[in-house]
């Protein structure tokens, strides 16, 4: 069984940066494809950035250019540093781990085996 935690989100102001992580416990993700999503209220689960074997990264639109997801193996956690941050980007941010990676199926929900609890983000404006 993995368990994944997120933290590092808080209340910010636009324009700042903000770094989440996400630990894992309970097996060794270097193989897993992982991956960020958000929710805001009332909206659908949005993929964020995901990250791949060793560090091939993929980004949905609104995070291009202003996200960077890393992962440090070592350490089981993955990271998404968020900088120009806006207040669209308020929404609660989840962690995702995927076992049979696929970079078919990494911008999809549904294709991840475990979630961590997420993490509240917002941004005033």
């Amino acid at each position: 069984q993995v368990q994944l935690v997120e933290s590092g989100g808080g209340l910010v102001q636009a324009g700042d940066s903000l770094r989440l992580s996400c630990a894992a416990s309970g097996r060794t993700l270097s193989s897993y494809a992982m991956g960020w999503f958000r929710q805001a209220p009332g909206k659908e689960r949005e993929f964020v950035a995901a990250i791949i074997w060793s560090a091939l990264s993929y980004y949905g639109d609104s995070a291009k250019g202003r996200f960077t997801i890393s992962r440090d193996n070592a350490k089981n956690t993955v990271y998404l540093q968020m900088n120009s941050l806006k207040p669209e980007d308020t929404a609660v941010y989840y962690c995702g781990a995927q076992g049979a990676a696929s970079i078919a199926n990494i911008r999809r929900p549904g294709a991840y085996d475990y979630w961590g609890q997420g993490t509240q983000v917002t941004v005033s404006s």
